[in-house]
């Protein structure tokens, strides 16, 4: 176990393994007891659990906040097949690692791709969250009608096809990460990917088969805008009824999202009874980063609820 601040309430810790099952292990970071409550905190593309460096601190003092790698990502399993990326697999390691924890409930939290496990988790066994809260991630059917039918969300969203192509983890690591840092750079990351956050992330991309692990994501789903060549989006038929969500849910949007166009908030309220949007204005899709201490607050505020 390696501890990156342990002398102060809320340290975090990282170095901790957990096996899930069928051979894949998960590493994680965690602040606060282990006897809190759990909050579960899933990071996206192309990022690690270091996306919450400055979250979990201010967390661990009222809950046991634990932010894994998925798998695919740093340190944690990287299997080789592209089924093996499919979300209802990592929705399966995050039941096992809750439970592996110690613990039978979480608040589960999670931004881009950990958001699409976070939906899915709270979809499929709403009986594992206590509560749901969603950072730039679109519900799973509004994001499907969206890539069918919005002109302008499919072309928000053509990176995704380009990271789906055979051979964009090499173009990924050319030129020490270049169009990798540029995913950051380029969407709002000007202020806060600063040297010290681009070696952490360039180590974490350096970890053999992790950049085939996070494309392998855009391989794996049918979520992505059509080509000429696969219908992508518009060969789902995805009924409204089998996507609900029905456990408290918390959305917070920043709205200078390059990616992810706030027109995917409209008709939620429908897909999710018990819910509250908070959008905001000045945040990009790397809201984390750029609003740390506001994201920790929102969080604990939302978490605490009873």
């Amino acid at each position: 176990m390696s501890g990156i601040d342990n002398d102060r309430p809320g340290a975090v810790t990282s170095g901790y393994f957990c096996e899930v099952g069928n051979g894949v292990r998960l590493h994680y970071a965690q602040a606060g007891s282990p006897d809190a409550p759990l909050v579960l905190l899933l990071h996206g593309f192309p990022e690690f659990w270091y996306a919450w460096r400055d979250v979990l601190p201010a967390l661990g003092a009222d809950f046991h906040a634990v932010a894994p790698d998925l798998r695919g990502f740093n340190l944690s399993s990287k299997p080789p097949a592209v089924a093996d990326y499919r979300i209802g697999a990592v929705v399966g390691d995050l039941i096992a690692l809750i439970r592996a924890l110690g613990h039978e409930r979480a608040t589960v939290v999670g931004h881009d791709w950990g958001g699409a496990a976070a939906w899915t988790m709270a979809i499929a066994q709403p009986q594992l969250v206590e509560r749901l809260m969603i950072l730039n991630s679109p519900h799973p059917v509004l994001f499907a009608r969206a890539l069918a039918s919005d002109r302008a969300q499919q072309e928000a969203s053509e990176y995704m096809n380009w990271l789906r192509a055979a051979g964009s983890e090499q173009l990924l690591a050319e030129n020490d990460f270049e169009r990798l840092a540029g995913f950051f750079l380029r969407m709002g990351g000007n202020d806060w990917f600063d040297a010290v956050l681009a070696r952490a992330y360039r180590a974490a991309w350096t970890q053999p088969g992790a950049l085939a692990g996070g494309v392998n994501y855009y391989r794996a789903t049918p979520l992505h805008p059509p080509t000429a060549t696969e219908p992508g989006a518009k060969a789902l038929q995805l009924r409204s009824e089998d996507f609900t969500v029905r456990v408290p849910t918390q959305v917070i949007w920043g709205e200078r999202d390059s990616a992810l166009r706030t027109s995917l908030l409209d008709g939620l309220d429908e897909l999710v009874p018990e819910l509250s949007v908070l959008r905001w204005p000045q945040a990009s899709h790397w809201l984390i980063h750029e609003y740390p201490a506001r994201v920790a607050a929102a969080i604990s505020e939302f978490a605490a609820r009873r």
